[in-house]
């Protein structure tokens, strides 16, 4: 269970993962050393999966996509273990509405997105797929 205390590290790390523990301390009325602590509880329960570089897009190269996908299973997580064994999906969330899933990809090249979309539309379970390529990613 997270208190307050937790709440208010995740939400300055959310605004910037590069603050300083010492910043953190500071901002939640906490010692450095609980901060530490918590923030290492955080990632061992895996609340904090991990941190992240963002680029302007001036440094990006490669394609991502978010893949809708509507399909037979009784279950969304049914699919799970086929998708996690496609290693460019960085992203799979259950939705509401007409489609289940919503699937995040980032990959070298078109012809990769192709093939992902390919080796997903061969799946019997899978009975729709929208394919949605980022164009621009402002926030």
């Amino acid at each position: 269970m997270m208190d307050k205390f937790d709440q208010e590290i995740l939400d300055v790390l959310k605004e910037n993962a590069r603050t300083s523990v010492s910043s953190i301390a500071q901002r939640v009325s906490l010692s450095r050393s609980s901060v530490s602590e918590r923030i290492k509880k955080l990632e061992q329960k895996r609340v904090i999966k991990g941190y992240q570089v963002l680029l302007s897009e001036s440094q990006k190269s490669g394609v991502s996509v978010y893949f809708e996908i509507q399909h037979k299973c009784a279950r969304c997580a049914d699919l799970i273990p086929f998708i996690r064994k496609i290693p460019e999906v960085i992203k799979c969330q259950g939705i509401t509405g007409d489609m289940d899933l919503l699937i995040f990809v980032s990959a070298p090249s078109m012809q990769r997105i192709h093939e992902i979309r390919e080796s997903l539309d061969a799946s019997d379970d899978i009975i729709k797929i929208k394919t949605h390529v980022v164009m621009s990613d402002w926030v």
